[in-house]
Parts: C-alpha cells; sequence; structure tokens
C-alpha cells in the first residue's frame, strides 16, 4: 500500500537559531538593572553640576614651554650662509635652534631664514631665523610655522619660531578615520563617532578647567568617566540590557583601579611631577594635588581599554544564549571566561608594548647609562608609568570574570527569552492541517 502523500514542510516552519539581536529581557530584570543605573547616573549628574567649572582660571603668561604666547607664521625665504658669518644678535632667544658651543665658529653652512608672522596684532612682521646645519628642524620656504613672542625681549629677537604648522596633515588624517570608520560600521560607526566628539567635550569642557580650578583631581576623573562612560557605551550600543550590564562591568572594574591606585601610588611615593610639563602646572598651580592628578589619568585612560573588554565579553555571553537557550549560568560563565582568556592576553600584551613604544627613547637612554632593570624600575618616571601600567591591566583583568558572570546571571534568570526560544520550538501545523513538530 502506497504511503499517503505528504506535503512537503514549508520551508519557514523549519527551526533555526536566530543570531540577530538578543530578545529583550523580563520586566523584572529590568528593573533590578535600572535600580542599580539610576542612582549611578543621577551621582554623576549631580557631580557634574556640582563640580561645573566656570573656565580655566587666568594666570600671568610665564614664556616657557607651552605657556608662551604663540602666532602663526610663513617662512618666507631661506638663504644658505656661512655660519662663521652670521651675527649671534640675530640667533632667536628661544633656544631651540640655538648653535652648540662650537657653532658658528667651527664653520659649516647654516641656513638664515626669513619669517613672516602672519596672525596677531604684528601681522606683517618680519624677522630672521637662523638653523644650524645640525639642527633637528630644518626650514624650507613657504611652510607654515607657529612663532612664540616674548614681550620683554629686544625687539628683534621679541619673535621665534618654536615650532611647524602641522594642522592640515592631522586634520586630513582625522578625515581618513572618520571615513573608515563610517564606511566600515555605517550607522554603529557614526554613533562610535558622535560619542567619541561627547567624551572630547566632556574632557575639554568639565574634566581639564575642573582640575585646573582646583577641584579634587580624583573626585573629578571619577565624574568625567563616568560620564563618558554612559554618554559613549548608550550611544554606540543602545539603550538594552545588554549594554547596562557592561556598564556595571566597567564600573566595578573602575571603582578597583581607583582603590589599587590610590594604594599603590601612595605606598611607592609618585608625587606625579616628574618632567618638565607636570612641573610647569605645579608652578603655575601650586594648589593642584599632582599624586592626585597621577590616579586621575590611570582612570582615565584605563576607562577605553575597559569598555572594549565589557562590551566584548556581554555580548560573547549574549551570542552563546542565544544558541543554545539550555544553557545554565554555570555552562555559559564557562563558556565566556574561555573567550576572555584570550581577550585578556592580547590586550595586557597590548597595553605592554603599547608603554615600551612611548617610552622607547627613555629606555634607550638608560641602556645608555648601563643602568640595571631594578635601577630603572625605581626611578620615579618609570615608576609611575609601571604603577599605571598594572594598576589598569588588574582592572581590565578583574573585568573579564566580573562582566561575564553578571551577564551569565542576567541572561539565564531572563524568562522572557527562554520562553520565546522554547516558543519557537512547539508544535505548527503543515499545509493540511497536521500537526507537526518542527525539526530541531
Amino acid at each position: 500500500m502506497t504511503p499517503p502523500h505528504r506535503d512537503p514542510e514549508p520551508q519557514g516552519h523549519q527551526h533555526t537559531h536566530s543570531h540577530g539581536p538578543a530578545a529583550p529581557v523580563s520586566t523584572h530584570l529590568r528593573k533590578v538593572i535600572a535600580a542599580v543605573l539610576i542612582p549611578f547616573a543621577a551621582a554623576v549628574l549631580v557631580g557634574l553640576v556640582a563640580l561645573w567649572p566656570n573656565g580655566a582660571p587666568g594666570h600671568e603668561r610665564t614664556g616657557v614651554g607651552f605657556d608662551r604666547q604663540t602666532q602663526q607664521g610663513k617662512v618666507v625665504s631661506v638663504v644658505k650662509v656661512d655660519c662663521k658669518d652670521v651675527n649671534a644678535a640675530q640667533l632667536p632667544v628661544s633656544g631651540e635652534t640655538q648653535p652648540p658651543e662650537d657653532g658658528p665658529a667651527s664653520g659649516g653652512r647654516c641656513e638664515k631664514a626669513t619669517v613672516e608672522v602672519t596672525t596677531g596684532p604684528d601681522s606683517g612682521r618680519r624677522f630672521v631665523e637662523v638653523v644650524q646645519p645640525d639642527a633637528p628642524r630644518q626650514l624650507r620656504e613657504g611652510q607654515g610655522v607657529v612663532v612664540a613672542y616674548a614681550p620683554d625681549a629686544p625687539h628683534d629677537l621679541q619673535y621665534s619660531v618654536t615650532d611647524v604648522n602641522r594642522k592640515f596633515p592631522l586634520y586630513l588624517l582625522a578625515g581618513i578615520f572618520a571615513l573608515a570608520v563610517v564606511l566600515v560600521g555605517r550607522m554603529r560607526g557614526v554613533m562610535a563617532l558622535v560619542a567619541l566628539a561627547l567624551s572630547f567635550a566632556v574632557l575639554t569642557l568639565f574634566i581639564l578647567p575642573a582640575i585646573l580650578q582646583g577641584s579634587n583631581p580624583l573626585l573629578v576623573a571619577v565624574v568625567g568617566a563616568g560620564a563618558i562612560m554612559l554618554i559613549a557605551l548608550y550611544i554606540c550600543h543602545g539603550l538594552t540590557a545588554r549594554t547596562s550590564v557592561a556598564v556595571i562591568g566597567t564600573l566595578i572594574s573602575l571603582l578597583l583601579i581607583g582603590l589599587l591606585g590610590s594604594l599603590f601610588i601612595g605606598w611607592a611615593s609618585l608625587s606625579g611631577n616628574t618632567d618638565d610639563n607636570t612641573g610647569l602646572i605645579h608652578g603655575l598651580y601650586p594648589h593642584i594635588d599632582m599624586s592626585g592628578l597621577l590616579l586621575a589619568g590611570v582612570i582615565i585612560g584605563s576607562l577605553g581599554v575597559l569598555d572594549d573588554v565589557t562590551v566584548t565579553q556581554t555580548s560573547a555571553v549574549w551570542e552563546l544564549r542565544q544558541a543554545n537557550p539550555t544553557m545554565t549560568a554555570k555552562q555559559l560563565y564557562r563558556a565566556g571566561i574561555r573567550i576572555g582568556r584570550d581577550h585578556i592576553a592580547s590586550v595586557v600584551n597590548t597595553l605592554v608594548l603599547a608603554y615600551a613604544g612611548a617610552a622607547l627613547p627613555l629606555l634607550l637612554l638608560f641602556t645608555v647609562a648601563q643602568s640595571s632593570v631594578g635601577t630603572v624600575a625605581n626611578s620615579e618616571l618609570v615608576a609611575e608609568e609601571i604603577v599605571r601600567t598594572l594598576v589598569g591591566s588588574i582592572g581590565l583583568v578583574a573585568s573579564v570574570p566580573v562582566t561575564t558572570a553578571l551577564a551569565a546571571l542576567v541572561v539565564s534568570a531572563d524568562r522572557t527569552g527562554v520562553g520565546a526560544e522554547a516558543g519557537a520550538s512547539a508544535p505548527v501545523r503543515s499545509g493540511r492541517g497536521r500537526r507537526r513538530r518542527a525539526r530541531p
């Protein structure tokens, strides 16, 4: 007997696991997450209002380093001259292109550049800049430069070239970066650029002026980092439970970094005043707590990498849950932590190499001096960076199990997502009215 004819099962009735956006969590879990985040967001808002500065306080310029008055200029002409014939009075007072002790007297071909000031009250004024043949910065005709103004110097020596104008290549590179982000990331890329702009606004309009105004650097950094974290994560990843879990994981890790940083900066007697720039800041604003400023830098510097780790771990747990809705919280945590271990290895290596690359000239000087590793590490300049790197790395390592555990607990306790997945496996009717269970 021929078996009855069965219609082929419609393709749309075959059950498959979705790998799209995660289903929204239950109302109860949303309330729990909100109970944690709303007070935190309110505290950040109150902190912003209470600490908001009235702008950076004014001061009398010292004429040293970054505190000099500067204008824009342009190199009009450059001629080769004999260094012996160069009048020493024509040399700039900035000290950046001064000849060595055996300079003009030793002969050689110097360059005498005529520079025109193009901005400010002295626009159109010209002066002469003499460049030694072994100077690190050479000038060419038509080049844009930054000129420093020393009002107390003799008239002929009031202006000197302090740097070259790099604005165009920097703007071009920023444009290429933004274009690449938008082309690859599309709408997510656009939102990432918006978040980046807002984060920079918080840094320049709140954090820096508030510290200069005399507010506690650590408190300002915590409030500013909280604002940046909320803005960046929710703009880039949406107002979802997944993002909220990442925010909570980031917050816990930042608290750990703050506690460890405060402990070891004090224990290692790090003053935060280790170079000319920090010395100038301390001289201009002696009320600023430089060790607190160091700790603030550790917190803000760790925030960007923390966001990456916590969002990745949260997304990994959510995707694991969607791929296999039967996984328990313990299974989700174990699977997520295996992903996290790879993330930890790459991130820690990145941090150490990033510091080594930035400090390469300093490390070369220690090598030339034939200093031991212990001597190098004990110097405050290097010890400061070691503490900064290790404290940040500990916070990053801790963020992986913390965020993974939070995400596993939240997603496994969500009955809405489980019900949705179970409903997809319920019996369905075929085209001729027969009840038939969908294939797994």
